[in-house]
């Protein structure tokens, strides 16, 4: 199939119309017949529950274009799962996973030539979503959903080179402890309450900011858009444990490639100060896969961590892009090649 007249090369992460998008409709009690449209626009009743109390999650996963040409997922049916724990926390209808599957495979194959070439840096971003789109005033869950996907070919998240260097600041003074706490309302896949920390930071020049917890403010969470993780100086992989960060399914990956590398793993508190003693860092998520670290700002204090990549860093970047891109075998069973139909 020919390919969209893009520059996939240079693409940014952003939106870019695409042929169709899927979408399909709880009611009644019954999830009905999927469809297929081209239209980017969504028809709510101005009483939509999600419009006012917030019943809306997200997810996103990756389509990459392997050597022979081939798509493949990775990971997709983690996503799946993380959304139905998603819905579970919001009291919404869950999706199941053979719909989402189903869905991923439908979507991907209506808009084929959007996939971009492999090689180029690029992938197509796949953003499944589900909305409460029941007509109700009270507070209380919707009886009706939409469930829609769409995708994107889109470029790095942090603009550079595949393994672009970012610059973070901690954000101590933005109170994290509403109801549910942003890490908690991230969980369900809803960013908005972190935007009154991440704007400012961006407008300092800062790519992210970095979180600390709610409660005592001194142990590390996550930046705005991914998890975070460490590699001290004796060579272990350390990443928060926390109730409060976004389980992220690329990190996941990471950890377990960590281990295979011989790398000790550690999933616990870490406490701000330890960032000074880190030989790397590096935020890391479905659009920023490993974004190493240049620089942490905390207070009046400048902790850099270089000017390049580490060599941990890039080690784990390189064998979780290449089973992502199809270059080697996946020993893992995480990549699925969505066939043709």
């Amino acid at each position: 199939m020919e390919k969209a007249d893009l520059n996939f090369s240079q693409l940014p992460f952003g939106y870019v119309k695409t042929d169709k998008n899927y979408r399909c409709e709880f009611k009644d009690g019954k999830w009905g017949e999927p469809v297929l449209t081209d239209s980017d626009i969504i028809p709510l009743h101005i009483a939509a529950q999600c419009l006012h109390y917030g019943q809306l999650i997200f997810e996103g996963l990756k389509i990459f274009e392997r050597p022979d040409g081939k798509a493949q997922s990775f990971r997709a049916i983690e996503n799946a799962k993380r959304m139905i724990r998603s819905a579970d926390m919001l009291m919404m209808e869950p999706v199941p996973e053979e719909m989402f599957m189903e869905a991923v495979r439908k979507t991907v194959n209506a808009n084929r030539r959007f996939i971009p070439p492999h090689g180029c840096g690029a992938s197509l971003y796949v953003r499944p979503f589900l909305i409460g789109s029941g007509i109700q005033m009270g507070v209380n869950p919707s009886k009706e959903y939409l469930f829609i996907m769409f995708v994107a070919p889109v470029g790095p998240y942090y603009k550079g080179s595949g393994l672009s260097m970012v610059n973070l600041i901690v954000e101590e003074n933005i109170d994290r402890a509403a109801p549910l706490g942003i890490g908690n309302i991230k969980a369900a896949a809803n960013y908005a309450a972190g935007l009154r920390a991440t704007i400012p930071a961006k407008a300092k020049g800062f790519n992210e900011v970095l979180y600390l917890d709610a409660r005592e403010k001194k142990y590390i969470d996550e930046s705005g858009s991914s998890n975070f993780f460490g590699i001290t100086k004796d060579g272990r992989y350390i990443t928060p444990a926390s109730s409060s960060i976004l389980p992220s399914i690329t990190n996941m990956s990471i950890k377990q490639l960590a281990r295979d590398e011989g790398l000790k793993v550690e999933e616990r508190k870490i406490h701000v100060d330890e960032l000074r003693d880190l030989a790397e860092a590096g935020a890391v998520g479905t659009a920023a896969v490993i974004s190493p670290i240049g620089s942490i700002t905390y207070r009046d204090e400048v902790i850099k961590f270089g000017d390049t990549p580490g060599p941990v860093s890039l080690k784990l970047y390189k064998k979780l892009s290449a089973i992502q891109n199809g270059l080697v075998e996946d020993p893992y069973g995480w990549t699925q090649i969505i066939p043709e139909e």
